[in-house]
């Protein structure tokens, strides 16, 4: 491979050269070449293409070179009046990797403190629709995102995550950058595999390690459980965190704060665990990136009390005094930001609550606010974006699988009723580890419904949530699995447009006109 090729940027082709190729292509090559996907880089072009339901790589180079070390077929043929290089090669984790190893635009990057948008997708199909909504947008996009849990209820592996996602970049020629999650990491085995597979952004979740009941604990109590933390971890003691924050108002630059006795006591207990465990998390991602670029985010929000100014002022003061260098943190909210439905909560409390804590992140970062389990939180966007402005990361995962249903609800109704009917018996077990607040007595009748009325259930409140966590044992099922994610594919663009017309209302709030991430 020539270093032209190397050192070449890609380039997005004038949609009618894309339209004239990929005919040329098409004919040639016997399938049907995605006008999208048509990237130039150097003396190449890149494409992807379909036949009979399998999706392929296509290389076309003037001087048979540019393909790296993909695995494929290579033959001779005219286009544009020229004899040229085509190969062909599968969508494969193989060819994935060679791709990375000379296009720098497939390889995930940092994002920096641009507000930006993860884009969770449990299926490995939704890229395409994320990036389409995301051309619109100010946001800078994670397009890889999992977390451990999720992909344990999918099948799948932190690897195909980043494979699949690439494979939508490749498909919607998405030339500007992205992120890649490795999301709700609890230890340090999850981070390994997830380093391996090359994440950039790591999402550490120490949520096991606080302590709700400092909440309401007495003095007494919390005196107890502060003598009881891993000092040694901390390198600290109590004593010196009294020093550090209780002895003076703590300056937030509009206002100061006071932390009192008794508030910090109540941080401490709660918060003290989280913060070793992050250190030691933090430490080890440092060992094992070897010094490649990464990015941290912290997130305390899947727990049952509501992260305090006092608290988040502890957390991030200490996790700073340490060593730690992240790029968003994720508190615990007031309000309910329950999966797949609006905020639930007074939105003039949220916004009191959401300022003062952008106030501490200015004054120990500045880092991102991260609204966790942020789908379909329409009301909030608008206070976040305002607040916040760049400071926000906005996390999505489970809208985009209740996008699929809604496709699904759509393009295969016999399906889709199997599906509800086989939720409603799951929901029970599946909602033990979400926070939901839905009852199936409350959920619509499938059966009162026609077949071109479907999709109303995914706008209800109470089957949202419902569908949402029966998530994984509907992918694990043997009687849907296969149909589930042949009726996607089948019907890809059905799906594709739901995603777009969703995110865009998810992302509008933030700003129009998507940059690349290096400007």
């Amino acid at each position: 491979m020539s270093s032209e090729v190397l050192s070449d940027k890609p380039v997005n082709p004038a949609a009618n050269d894309c339209k004239a190729l990929a005919g040329e292509l098409g004919q040639v090559a016997s399938m049907s070449v995605y006008e999208s996907s048509i990237v130039r880089s150097g003396k190449s072009h890149y494409f992807l293409g379909r036949k009979s339901g399998q999706k392929f790589l296509g290389i076309l180079s003037e001087d048979g070179e540019g393909t790296g070390g993909c695995i494929g077929s290579r033959d001779e043929v005219t286009i544009d009046g020229r004899r040229q290089s085509l190969f062909i090669g599968a969508t494969d984790s193989s060819n994935a990797a060679a791709l990375r190893a000379f296009l720098p635009h497939l390889v995930p990057q940092p994002l920096g403190l641009r507000k930006s948008a993860g884009c969770g997708d449990r299926l490995g199909l939704a890229t395409p629709g994320h990036i389409r909504a995301i051309r619109k947008s100010s946001m800078a996009p994670i397009l890889a995102q999992q977390s451990i849990r999720e992909n344990a209820r999918t099948g799948r592996t932190p690897q195909e995550v980043m494979d699949d996602a690439l494979w939508g970049v490749v498909q919607e020629a998405w030339i500007e950058g992205f992120g890649a999650d490795a999301d709700h990491l609890k230890s340090t085995a999850d981070i390994d595999i997830c380093a391996a597979a090359g994440f950039t952004f790591y999402t550490i979740d120490p949520g096991d390690h606080v302590d709700n009941d400092a909440n309401t604990a007495g003095l007494d109590i919390l005196k107890e459980k502060i003598d009881a933390l891993p000092w040694d971890g901390l390198e600290s003691s109590w004593h010196e965190t009294r020093n550090r924050l209780a002895s003076k108002p703590i300056d937030l630059g509009e206002f100061k704060y006071e932390i009192s006795e008794e508030a910090l006591h109540r941080a401490v207990a709660k918060y003290g665990r989280v913060v070793a465990h992050t250190v030691g998390m933090y430490r080890h991602l440092e060992h094992v990136m070897g010094g490649k670029s990464f990015e941290l985010e912290m997130s305390v929000d899947e727990t049952e009390t509501v992260t305090s100014l006092a608290e988040h002022i502890y957390i991030a003061h200490e996790l700073k005094r340490l060593g730690v260098k992240w790029v968003s943190l994720a508190p615990r909210y007031v309000g309910d930001f329950e999966k797949g439905v609006d905020y639930i909560g007074d939105l003039c409390e949220f916004e009191k609550s959401f300022s003062e804590h952008l106030a501490v992140s200015m004054t120990f970062g500045p880092y991102k606010l991260s609204l966790h389990s942020g789908s379909d939180k329409f009301s909030v966007y608008p206070i976040a974006s305002r607040v916040a402005g760049e400071l926000v990361h906005l996390k999505t995962a489970g809208t985009s699988y209740l996008e699929a249903l809604r496709a699904i609800g759509e393009v295969e109704p016999r399906l889709f009723r199997a599906i509800v009917g086989f939720a409603r018996e799951r929901y029970p077990v599946d909602r033990a580890t979400y926070h939901v607040s839905a009852e199936l007595e409350k959920m619509p009748e499938i059966s009162l419904i026609g077949d071109d009325g479907l999709t109303v259930l995914l706008d209800d409140f109470h089957a949202r949530e419902i569908l949402h966590v029966t998530f994984g044992s509907v992918l694990h099922h043997p009687d849907f699995r296969e149909p589930f994610f042949k009726a996607l594919r089948d019907h890809e663009e059905v799906y594709y447009a739901m995603l777009e017309r969703h995110f865009n209302r998810h992302f509008a709030p933030f700003g129009e006109a998507s940059r690349a991430i290096g400007d």
